[in-house]
């Protein structure tokens, strides 16, 4: 599960017990949180799973101003550090007899806008303007850490999941260009990823854009729907079989499982179920 629970799900009333309240609904193995905020230990105590934060050694376990984390149901392995935790970082985790790789991410948002074919702007114009902002200089920085893990997945997979805020070139192909003004736009922050051999699990198994675009980003009263939280993989030891994607606006109700949740974030999140090889 990948899920920005939004500052740390305090944005409602009783925004983190809500957080809680719809993982245990969800039931994975293993949560890629974002803007854990203060919040991840409380939810993995309830859940009564393992909390590791992505911060320097000794941060203390509900510091506020920490963005990431991982919550495992599997005992942890190595730390996996970077030198930006605040958007990336992992660490190892025992499923059953093998050792996954698991990272949790966050991109800033910038340069970003609602509807970017309706910019007036070539696909080729649209990359160079994807290039021009926050976004692309923090994936320059966290690239070759991404590259040296998938590099090593023959032996050790890896999941990498997160809030990427980027729609993806796999929903701007052309089997979407009548929504997009005709524009093909094989946009960087996802195509590099591929480039690398990660793959988008969600896109994998819904391969309809038109029929599944998995939005996890919407505001109302506005046309601004967006796939932009993720879960990629590589690593033949996996094998992805689902992949769903769920939302609700921020305090609006939320159904799952036939029980209704208020819900805490403005994101909504992504669940894959992988078979182990």
């Amino acid at each position: 599960m990948a899920w920005n629970i939004l500052h740390g799900g305090n944005d409602i009333e009783n925004g983190p017990e809500n957080v809680i309240q719809i993982i245990k609904e969800v039931n994975p193995d293993v949560i890629l949180m974002v803007e854990t905020y203060g919040s991840g230990k409380k939810v993995a105590d309830a859940l009564g799973y393992n909390f590791h934060l992505i911060a320097p050694e000794g941060t203390s376990q509900d510091d506020k101003g920490v963005n990431l984390s991982i919550i495992s149901r599997y005992p942890f392995g190595d730390r996996i550090d970077t030198e930006h935790p605040f958007y990336l970082g992992g660490r190892e985790v025992f499923v059953d007899k093998y050792k996954v790789r698991f990272f949790t991410n966050w991109f800033h948002y910038l340069p970003w806008h609602d509807q970017p074919h309706e910019m007036g702007k070539t696909a080729e114009e649209l990359l160079e303007w994807e290039r021009t902002e926050t976004k692309f200089k923090m994936i320059q920085k966290v690239l070759p850490y991404l590259e040296t893990y998938a590099s090593q997945t023959d032996s050790i997979p890896m999941i990498f999941g997160g809030d990427m805020n980027t729609p993806s070139h796999l929903d701007w192909g052309e089997n979407t260009k009548e929504i997009h003004n005709g524009l093909v736009v094989p946009w960087y922050a996802t195509k590099v990823l591929e480039s690398i051999g990660l793959k988008d699990t969600y896109r994998m198994l819904n391969t309809d854009p038109i029929q599944n675009p998995g939005f996890t980003w919407d505001v109302k009263d506005k046309k601004d729907e967006h796939r932009i939280d993720y879960i990629f993989y590589k690593g033949a030891k996996l094998t992805p079989i689902s992949s769903g994607s769920y939302k609700a606006f921020l305090n609006e109700p939320f159904q799952i499982n036939n029980k209704t949740i208020r819900y805490p974030s403005d994101h909504g999140f992504v669940v894959t179920t992988f078979k182990t090889n």
